[in-house]
């Protein structure tokens, strides 16, 4: 609890010890006036903020109510009731404030990942303090083990583990060594780790993402946005059906029954206070967006939190989003009487001195071949190449080189690109280089589909490879060769064919996606190693790029959803039915504190339930 909660418990507490204590002392001596001490210690500040209301022009809120209530009970004689009702109101509004503060939490934690200051390494090796806003682009940083990093870079020395949970939800270190890309918010493990700058601080990761969280809040939700328009109409018209209930019925039935009707119109305002709601509802929301955050998802506002729960159909991107987005050695098919490692290292030796993803991905596979063996390597241009490996010519390439070369090859139809492999005029083998589909994808796609939503990909790839990695991951249908034109005129015949209750949601990672994700309901990037342009452009950011946690996603928006429902009718059920009660004299005091403070700390508990949200696959 914080200093303030505590403050509003000890006061709670000795207001409940005083009421208990005047309520046999008043019978006995005949003193009710000794209600009014704890009826002043509990209720001074709702008394302070309901004038101060009425000053400002803001009269309609729960405290203006609460006191006309309590006010007029007291009028009546019912000094019991009146400060019943407003040490009730009390404790609703201390556990409003603690389950608010715990939903923080979540949010708050977040801003932990926030650098203090940056270790710049200066041209004599000196190192010295600087704050993260200060580091240019290409400046060398120290990060010491236990220090969180303060800026996205490359590391240019050292080797460490990282802890990325803050920013993605995994408790797994992430090991990093020199060449490796990391981004700002990890923290640190046991080594030192030098690294180059390749952002300015404001648009690192970590800058992005508080700036995510911070305005997060204000972009609110239609059922939010009803909830706030509906206090406004329905404050003062309950107000104004509680002044007729009080003065038309005794002007009917007569003067003498004015008492009667009073004391049911100050019931019926209690009544119809709409804490219930107007916490419960933003509660659930802030919440949803807190329990996601946690798990390594950033949802930029509550809007966005509703419209994924309504989402059937999602538009995978394929690189970088179901696919790695890097070329690997996916198959080798070495020629008779010839091992696989004897082919795979003559290819990476051929390949020494290409610096194209191709020839990366060979040399990356074979690992110990020496480049010294190779030598007087010539590119021959759409083909492959021709190099001297341990004096002998070895080609690798395409199956052109080997007809041109008049050397007898044994094609292979794997989906990908193909290498062969030739030493001297005879044929080693084919090796299939191939984008690797993601770990998580098909869970992914798999989990989508068996709620009942529509899984599509759009790429730019060869008709072979998108027809693969469909019939791989089981989606329901794709669309290859596209431009990033292409695909936002295929989202937009996507869109026009949907059910227009439903949403269609776009995952993507480049800046040729922005688009696309713009136009889309909801647009959801990869965050790790996605573009700048699809951070900026999305709605929902996946900060480990684990397609996986889409579903995860929309599980949380849709149990968000389904809380903020139940609130909603449950509320205006309870006070409906008190509501008439009350105007029948069936409801009395009491029921008023149930359906005012009991409904709402029911509903901010159901709406604590989005806090419950387990970290996945942690």
């Amino acid at each position: 609890m914080t200093k303030k909660q505590k403050k509003m418990l000890y006061r709670i507490l000795a207001s409940a010890v005083l009421y208990a204590a005047a309520i046999p002392v008043s019978e006995v001596t005949g003193l009710a006036v000794l209600y009014l001490i704890p009826y002043l210690l509990i209720g001074y500040d709702v008394l302070r903020k309901a004038v101060l209301g009425v000053i400002h022009g803001e009269v309609f809120d729960e405290n203006f109510l609460m006191c006309v209530a309590t006010l007029g009970a007291l009028a009546l004689g019912e000094y019991s009731e009146a400060v019943a009702v407003m040490l009730f109101y009390q404790v609703g509004e201390l556990f409003q404030s603690y389950a608010v503060g715990k939903s923080r939490q979540s949010i708050s934690a977040l801003m932990d990942i926030r650098p203090d200051s940056a270790n710049l390494e200066e041209e004599g090796g000196a190192v010295r303090t600087v704050d993260p806003d200060e580091v240019p682009v290409g400046s060398v940083l120290v990060v010491r083990p236990g220090e969180k990093v303060p800026i996205d870079g490359v590391v240019i020395g050292g080797e460490s583990t990282l802890n990325t949970a803050a920013l993605t939800g995994e408790s797994r270190p992430r090991t990093v060594r020199t060449g490796d890309e990391i981004i700002s918010g990890c923290v640190n493990g046991e080594g030192l780790l030098r690294l180059r700058t390749t952002k300015l601080y404001d648009e690192s990761t970590v800058a992005r993402i508080l700036d995510m969280v911070e305005n997060s809040s204000l972009k609110k939700a239609r059922a939010e946005n009803f909830i706030t328009k509906f206090a406004r109409y329905y404050t003062p018209a309950v107000c104004a059906a509680a002044l007729v209930l009080a003065i038309v019925p005794p002007l009917a039935l007569g003067v003498a029954t004015f008492p009667v009707w009073i004391k049911r119109a100050l019931t019926f305002l209690v009544i119809s206070c709409p804490c219930a709601l107007v916490i419960s509802i933003p509660l659930s929301f802030f919440g949803g967006i807190g329990g996601a955050s946690r798990c390594g998802i950033l949802v930029k506002g509550g809007n966005y939190l509703e419209a994924l729960a309504h989402t059937r159909t999602v538009v995978f991107d394929k690189t970088g989003t179901l696919t790695e987005g890097s070329f690997a050695v996916a198959r080798i098919r070495p020629a008779g009487g010839v091992a696989e490692q004897e082919v795979l290292e003559q290819a990476a030796l051929a390949e020494s001195f290409s610096s194209h993803p191709i020839s990366r991905s060979l040399r990356e596979a074979c690992g110990t071949a020496d480049p010294r063996r190779a030598s007087d390597a010539q590119e021959i241009s759409g083909r492959g190449v021709r190099t001297m490996v341990d004096g002998k010519v070895v080609l690798a390439g395409s199956a052109r080189l080997m007809q041109e070369s008049g050397i007898p090859w044994v094609p292979d139809d794997g989906v990908g690109t193909v290498v062969y492999v030739a030493r001297d005029g005879v044929f080693l083998g084919s090796i299939l280089i191939a984008d690797r589909i993601k770990e998580h994808a098909a869970e992914a796609v798999s989990a989508l589909k068996s709620h009942g939503i529509r899984t599509v990909m759009l790429t730019g790839d060869t008709e072979a490879v998108a027809a693969d990695v469909s019939r791989t991951l089981g989606l329901d249908a794709y669309h290859a060769q596209l431009l990033p034109g292409d695909k936002v005129a295929q989202v937009e015949r996507l869109l026009a064919d949907k059910n227009p209750q439903d949403n269609l949601a776009f995952v993507g990672d480049g800046i040729n996606d922005a688009p696309v994700l713009m136009r889309a309901d909801v647009g959801i990037a990869m965050g790790a190693m996605g573009s700048d342009a699809a951070i900026e452009a999305a709605d929902v950011v996946l900060m480990d790029d684990d397609p996986a946690k889409i579903g995860l996603a929309m599980g949380i928006a849709r149990k968000c959803m389904r809380i903020v429902y139940e609130n909603i009718v449950f509320a205006l059920g309870v006070k409906a039915l008190c509501l008439i009660l009350s105007a029948f004299g069936i409801a009395n005091m009491w029921w008023a504190v149930f359906a005012d403070v009991g409904v709402m700390i029911l509903a901010v508990l159901n709406a604590m339930r989005m806090l419950a949200v387990r970290k996945y696959r942690s």
